[in-house]
């Protein structure tokens, strides 16, 4: 088996992240270039266009076909709106999407729905993504009624089955969304998200609106599920620590950008770019003597507005190592690891944390 490294070239910009190595011994099952979703800032009586609000501007990565990419960052840096456009959720400014070697983006609306059988999502919160007005069942065999999958019956039937693979009483297809918690609710969405035999899952915080009790069942079933379908995750979190415990690798956002991407134990124990640095040092150490010692980042001002981002590096202003180039270029994406484990930072002093 070969552990070479290819890598897509497109032509771009000084601030393009096309630039994507891809390992030549996995499949690609989705492949994102260059996406970009603007939401558009209307004022006045006429409502016209003043400006927009950049929540993806421009990203670029590749899935591969059994894996979980672990995407995080600040709260509105765009991480969900991003998982929304590449489902086509919401409608990409540019850019392109490929779903086993499918291009989305172009896809008319009875295409996209055909295959969305293959994509599901999770949504963040559970009590606002169920409809409290449908049972259980009937929530879990929509997806099978859309698609037109199966008879009645055999719909009953995927339904217990589905609840069985979560950990919930097949017998509870006839309660409502109010009778469960929390944590059941969540899971509920999952079979939900599993009812049409999904290859691509995207996880958007699943965790995020449950107990701390609670999270760590529903991400271990995440991942046996994984193991036992085949799935493949993009999961979307602020959690660094739960991340790095289900992802194969991690990409960090930033302003509407990736500004890394790697492997998870390279991320985690060699982080190349100031921002991951600083998100890494605000993960508590459950050693006192270390905790103690360890050296916390504490990142200077807010984040600024995605309706008027910084020139040239967009964390520039809150970076204690900026210098005037950052000011004025955009940094490459590039890769600083090997071919055969590619360390991928848009920084144009990463080579000083190497």
């Amino acid at each position: 088996m070969t552990t070479e490294t290819s890598t897509v070239m497109t032509a771009a910009g000084p601030g393009s992240q096309q630039n994507v190595p891809a390992l030549a011994d996995r499949p690609v099952l989705v492949q994102v270039r260059d996406l970009k979703k603007y939401f558009p800032i209307r004022r006045g009586v006429l409502r016209r266009t003043v400006g927009h609000i950049k929540a993806v501007d421009g990203v670029s990565f590749d899935i591969y076909k059994g894996e979980t990419l672990g995407l995080v960052g600040e709260s509105g840096c765009g991480k969900s709106t991003a998982g929304r456009t590449i489902l086509q959720l919401e409608e990409p400014t540019e850019g392109t999407v490929q779903f086993a070697d499918r291009e989305l983006t172009s896809m008319s609306g009875n295409d996209i729905r055909k295959a969305r059988r293959h994509m599901q999502m999770i949504f963040q919160d559970p009590y606002a993504s169920l409809n409290p007005r449908m049972t259980v069942g009937n929530i879990i065999s929509e997806p099978l009624t859309i698609h037109g999958i199966g008879d009645n019956a055999s719909r009953k039937e995927r339904v217990q089955e589905l609840l069985r693979v979560v950990g919930l009483n097949p017998y509870f297809v006839n309660r409502y969304p109010h009778e469960f918690s929390g944590g059941q609710r969540q899971r509920i969405g999952v079979a939900r998200a599993l009812a049409t035999n999904p290859s691509f899952i995207v996880a958007d915080e699943p965790i995020s609106a449950l107990d701390v009790s609670i999270q760590a069942q529903v991400v271990n079933m995440l991942d046996d599920l994984k193991q036992e379908l085949g799935l493949t995750y993009l999961f979307i979190a602020h959690d660094l620590s739960m991340v790095r415990y289900i992802s194969d690798r991690v990409a960090v956002m930033y302003l509407g950008r990736i500004v890394e991407l790697s492997s998870r134990n390279e991320v985690y124990d060699h982080p190349l770019h100031p921002y991951t640095q600083a998100l890494l040092s605000a993960i508590p150490v459950p050693d006192p003597d270390k905790e103690a010692r360890r050296q916390r980042i504490i990142l200077e001002g807010d984040v600024p507005s995605p309706a008027n981002p910084p020139s040239g590096c967009r964390f520039h202003p809150r970076c204690a190592y900026a210098t005037e180039v950052c000011r004025e270029a955009d940094p490459e994406f590039r890769n600083l690891g090997t071919a055969a484990s590619p360390h991928m930072v848009a920084c144009h002093h990463a080579e000083k944390f190497i």
